[in-house]
């Protein structure tokens, strides 16, 4: 490129039309970029040879390589500028019917490049065609984004991987490499184009080979069922270099999806394993019921008991005690990939936990049952026996729920039922008590779905007026909080603790999070209609 460049302003036609031709064809661009970048450089030598104050155009044929060379003049009366502007009478001796006001071509004689103009000819083009090369690369590559593409590896720099693609480069970053893989220059590799980006040092494409959907494209590519459809992997987890886990379902139901993933002998999922480096791959079938789902996500561990709390999203799993290892998997891993192949935390308890957990709950409610109705302990345990676990729900479901116990009859439901709102109200009451001495606004009181035990939680949390609730985002205010899986390796990494939102606990939902946050904003707002008013009196008056 930097021969042709200075060669391209001193050559003759031929050898320019060579020239735009060859680096078209060398770069893959359109010739025409080619041509317009060489216009521009000799323009800009022109001007470094005629003076820059002048208006000076150039023309270059595509076909033959005639070049033109013109300067653009103004037609005036009173000449103030005589770089861009002639009088009528020199204006007519180079175009007859000029007339005043308008703007003519004086042409100028072919000029020969000096060496500085000729560099800075050369630069111009390079710049020109390497923007057009960078474009070029962005709009190939921009629409092909979830896509394997093979390349030779080009060099290794600070740990990552620079790939050639044939028309660009692509980046495989640390973070996105098989955690132990070898990867040497020269070697073919594959990899899952996982996002285009526009920089200024030009289109940046990201590669990976640890994402869970490089191991999905390789089995479309292995397993002719899922290229056509048939077979749909439904969610995917990794833990790359080590173990991952598909969810398969077939839309036939004459075809078994993890056969046909496995293949025979396996051959189909080796295949994957071996692009993967040994990456050991756990097929299973899917299922819209979570429970069974999960159960199945779990393998090669066996389940007892799946309890799902569709409150916190969470599942929690009871499996024998022997089987408790293999369950949470080395340093906990088989919980957490089930974790992330069904989109739930997972809690995992042996039948003496789970025993321990619900007898722990029993002896709690029954205890609160006791004090807040002022019960005998037998009475309170039927309560807990038969499914109540708060005074919500003694108070406010049917009466015949209550009734229908054995040993129960309407008047005594009726009495627990009276005794479960009181007990809530005097719950209110000093939550209202608490929420007062905490110097929690009234306004915020009448914030909706607000009740008095979430002004106290806010209160705690400093936000004691509108504007301190306004200025929260609706996550900051209803997040749940995300929590590890209670049992988990000792030695396995731990993650910082995401706290959720202020109000997490009391389970709103986005859309009930969104109305408190707007609600509270509302008073921003009061105040404008009233200005636009008062600005259109004071015009009114005047």
């Amino acid at each position: 490129m930097a021969t042709s460049g200075s060669t391209g302003v001193t050559a003759n036609r031929a050898e320019l039309i060579a020239i735009a031709n060859s680096v078209a064809t060398e770069k893959m661009i359109d010739k025409g970029i080619v041509i317009e970048a060489m216009e521009d450089a000799i323009q800009r030598a022109a001007k470094a040879r005629y003076g820059a104050e002048n208006d000076i155009r150039a023309k270059l044929d595509p076909n033959t390589g005639d070049l033109r060379l013109w300067r653009v003049v103004e037609v005036v009366e009173l000449v103030d500028d005589y770089f861009k502007q002639v009088d009528l009478k020199g204006a007519q001796k180079l175009q007859a019917d000029a007339a005043i006001g308008d703007f003519i071509v004086d042409p100028l004689p072919p000029i020969e490049f000096g060496r500085i103009a000729a560099q800075a000819a050369k630069q111009v083009i390079f710049q020109k065609v390497r923007d057009a090369e960078r474009e070029r690369q962005f709009e190939e590559f921009k629409d092909r984004m979830g896509e394997i593409i093979t390349g030779v590896v080009k060099r290794v720099e600070f740990g990552h991987v620079v790939v050639d693609l044939g028309r660009a480069e692509g980046v495989i970053r640390r973070d996105a490499q098989i955690p132990r893989e070898v990867v040497r220059v020269n070697d073919r590799i594959r990899s899952l184009i996982l996002n285009v980006r526009r920089e200024n040092r030009g289109p940046q494409i990201f590669l990976s080979r640890a994402h869970p959907d490089f191991m999905k494209k390789l089995f479309a590519q292995e397993v002719p069922e899922i290229y056509d459809g048939i077979i749909e992997i439904k969610a995917a987890a990794r833990d790359p270099g080590s173990r991952a886990k598909i969810g398969v379902i077939s839309h036939d139901s004459s075809i078994d999806p993890v056969g046909a993933c496995v293949g025979m002998k396996g051959s189909r999922v080796q295949a994957v394993v071996q692009e993967m480096q040994g990456e050991k791959i756990d097929i299973i079938p899917w299922s819209e019921d979570t429970a069974t789902f999960v159960v199945n996500a779990l393998q090669p561990a066996s389940v007892s008991r799946v309890v799902i709390d569709e409150e916190e999203d969470r599942i929690e799993v009871v499996v024998p005690d022997d089987q408790l290892s293999l369950a949470i998997g080395r340093r906990g891993q088989n919980v957490r990939l089930a974790s992330q192949l069904t989109a739930k935390a997972i809690d995992i308890l042996t039948e003496q936990d789970a025993s321990e957990k619900r007898q722990k709950e029993f002896l709690e409610r029954t205890e609160m049952f006791q004090n807040e109705l002022d019960v005998d302990e037998t009475l309170a345990q039927l309560l807990v026996a038969e499914g109540f676990g708060s005074l919500e729900e003694v108070a406010y479901v049917e009466a015949d729920e209550i009734s229908t116990i054995e040993g129960f009859d309407e008047d005594l439901a009726a009495e627990l039922q009276s005794r479960a709102q009181e007990a809530l109200d005097r719950r209110e009451a000093a939550n209202r008590e608490e929420r007062i001495a905490l110097g929690v606004s009234d306004d915020l009181a009448g914030m909706p779905y607000m009740t008095e035990a979430m002004l106290v939680t806010l209160g705690k949390a400093g936000i004691k007026e509108l504007d301190d609730l306004a200025d929260l985002a609706t996550d900051e205010l209803i997040e749940k909080k995300r929590q590890e899986p209670r049992r988990r390796a000792e030695d396995a990494p731990k993650r910082p603790e995401h706290k959720g939102g202020v109000l997490a606990e009391y389970g709103l939902t986005e859309e009930q999070g969104n109305e408190i946050i707007m609600a509270a904003r509302a008073h921003w707002f009061d105040d404008e209609p009233a200005s636009a008013e008062e600005d259109a009196d004071a015009e009114s008056s005047q």
